[in-house]
Parts: C-alpha cells; structure tokens; sequence
C-alpha cells in the first residue's frame, strides 16, 4: 500500500506567501499525532543541519520557526538538534556547533527553541541501542535525540558525494549518531597518524580511554593499534593539528547499508512519534557539511513530507530525477528523466539505501503525491 507524501510547489503570491502555503503542509501533516498526550509538554527533537560556516545551502530559519509554532501549539516542548561532526570543521564540538548555528540564524530569538547538542560536548553522550541487523548488532545514538519522545527530521534534499543523495534517511543516520557511529558508518578499521606531519605533543595518548595510542620512542610520534581501538574517534577531535584522519575504507553498498541501519536504530524507540520533511530547495551536487554550497543542479521544486520516510526520499528523488538540470552547473547530461545522481556520481548506487530501508521495515517506496 503506497504511502502519502504531501508536496508544496514554490509558487508564491502577495495573497499567499511560501510561509502561509507550508503552514497548510505543516496542518496536512498534523504534527499534533506524535505528541504524546499522556505527558506534560513532551520533548520533540527537531532534528536539522545548522549548516557549516560558510555554507548556505540549508534550511531557513524562518521555516524551522514555524515547525516550531506548530509544536508549542500542540502541547510540546521543542528543541533544535544535531549531532557533533567527525571531521574537523566548524561543528566539530558543541562549543563550535552552537556559534555556527547561532551565526546561521538559529538564534532562540528567530526559531524560538533552544538548541541542544545531542551528543554532548565532544560527542561522546551516546546510548548503546541493539538493532541485531545485518551489519550491526548494536548503534551508538546521539542521546538526546534517542531520549526525545518524539522527532520531527527536516532535512535539505541533495546530492551526496558517498550516497548519491542525502534526504531523510542520512539525516537520520549520521546526524543521529555519536562520533563513535559516525565512524562505524564510514570505516571498518582504526583511524591512522599522518606520520610526517605528527608533533609528538600526546595529546591524543592522553585522551585515548582504551590506551590503543603511544609514542613511538624512535620516531616520536604517535602510533595507533587498531587492534586496542574501540572506534570512538576521540583522538580526531582532539587532535591539535588535525594530524589524525579517518581511513575512509567502507564500500559504498556496505556504507549505505551502514547508514540505512542507523536510521533503523534512530527510529526504534520513535514508533509513530516522527515525521519527516524534505526541502528540495538548492539542490547543492555535495553534502552541505561544507564550507562552500555549489551551483544547484535543478531549480527549487517544493517542500515535501510524510510520515513515512523512505517514500519521502523516493518522492524527492523521483522529482529531481524528473526535472531539467540548471545549465552551469556539474551535471553533464541537463534533460529531463536523466539520473542527475549518476551523472555527478556514476560509482554510487544511491537506489540501494531505499532499497534496504524498505527491507527493514521503515517505510515504503510506493508513494501518493498528494498536493496541498
């Protein structure tokens, strides 16, 4: 049975903005379903990107008010949330993470919910969750997003450099876990010292928790023994000179995989208290963890969302799929039908994280666009 996935186009007027028309999606959707009656003001994680510094490419602001309007207005008690990063960049820890988000608009005073990093300070507040799949038995998910009693996922629909697309599902799957299943995601093996470049400071020996890091007395420099590492990428983070990388070893079938069972994880305790929205707005060719958002690929097609969060990103992709490529931009084929995924990334085969989710039970490709 096809799942509904409600679509607005962005098409405006002075006698109905964009605002007003995604204020009909918002009461199509009826958030008030996964607010649980039963408690006073539940906590609803809303669940986003904040956007690296420099990048500008993710979801306003302003939209992210009105999610939040709709929530108090339910009896709700919201929160802004997303996970620390693996890489070094701007979001690396929560200090970081909270200036940049504050810097890209999403001030208490805009958006009218505070932010909590879900994963702590240096993302190591996680909570084991068994999930006895294929890949992984158990999932490191960032805790405040696993102790939220309910999620709503906003996400920026685009490219992606390792899954062909990020929508919902990767939302889910890297933003709701910790650094340590961050890594797992990414790599099977421990991450290594770029030996030339290493100082020999033992910064990262002493925050080594499983003592898998020395010095080598000879070289003076850092060793890491993948045979102690528990994979908790603390010795990235703080790392001084960013000396420390990840090896990013994991095939791409085994790495959407990966991240389908995350998504699995995130969701587990989240029964009928999530939805998920998609905004298929500058559709940027990579991953807007960046410090940079190139040239889209297709024009704005619309805001979109659904309880159902496989049938949301096939939605999506099937409408990205079906609209002409932006001349200028990566995409080397423009015509409308073209895998504009496989164009800019013809290694990836994006289809098989829809594939696998449906396999697990999170939803259904088969969709009815329904049009508010």
């Amino acid at each position: 049975m096809p799942s509904t996935v409600y679509f607005m186009d962005l098409r405006a007027s002075l006698k109905e903005t964009n605002f007003q028309k995604f204020g009909r999606l918002l009461k199509a959707l009826d958030l008030k379903r996964i607010i649980q009656r039963k408690k006073k003001r539940p906590l609803i994680a809303v669940k986003l990107h904040f956007g690296e510094k420099g990048n500008t490419s993710y979801i306003r602001p302003n939209f992210v008010r009105l999610v939040v309007d709709e929530l108090w207005a339910g009896g709700a008690n919201p929160f802004l949330t997303d996970s620390n990063t693996l890489y070094i960049g701007t979001r690396l820890e929560a200090v970081s993470h909270l200036t940049t988000a504050i810097e890209n608009g999403f001030a208490y005073a805009v958006t009218r919910a505070p932010i909590i990093i879900a994963d702590g300070l240096t993302g190591k507040a996680e909570v084991e969750v068994e999930i006895h799949q294929e890949q992984f038995r158990t999932v490191y998910i960032a805790e405040a997003i696993h102790e939220a009693e309910g999620l709503i996922a906003l996400s920026h629909f685009k490219l992606h450099e390792m899954a062909g697309f990020g929508g919902a599902l990767k939302n889910l799957a890297m933003g709701g876990a910790s650094r340590k299943g961050k890594l797992a995601q990414h790599s099977n093996i421990a991450p290594v010292v770029t030996e030339k470049k290493c100082t020999g400071c033992g910064e990262c020996v002493a925050h080594c928790a499983a003592e898998a890091i020395h010095i080598n007395p000879e070289t003076e420099k850092a060793v890491i023994d993948p045979k102690k590492c528990v994979g908790c990428a603390e010795c990235i983070a703080v790392c001084p000179y960013g000396n420390i990388q990840i090896q990013w070893n994991e095939a791409i079938p085994v790495f959407l995989k990966k991240m389908v069972e995350y998504a699995y994880g995130v969701l587990l305790n989240k029964k009928d208290r999530a939805v998920f929205i998609n905004f298929v707005t500058q559709v940027s060719p990579a991953c807007d963890c960046y410090g940079f958002n190139d040239f889209p690929v297709v024009s704005d097609l619309g805001i979109l969302g659904s309880y159902d969060p496989v049938a949301l990103d096939q939605a999506c992709a099937d409408l990205v799929i079906q609209a002409p490529g932006l001349p200028g931009s990566q995409l080397q084929d423009l015509s409308p039908g073209s895998d504009k995924f496989r164009d800019i990334y013809p290694q990836i085969d994006w289809p098989l994280q829809l594939e696998y989710a449906e396999r697990l039970g999170l939803g259904t490709r088969e969709y009815e666009l329904v049009t508010v």
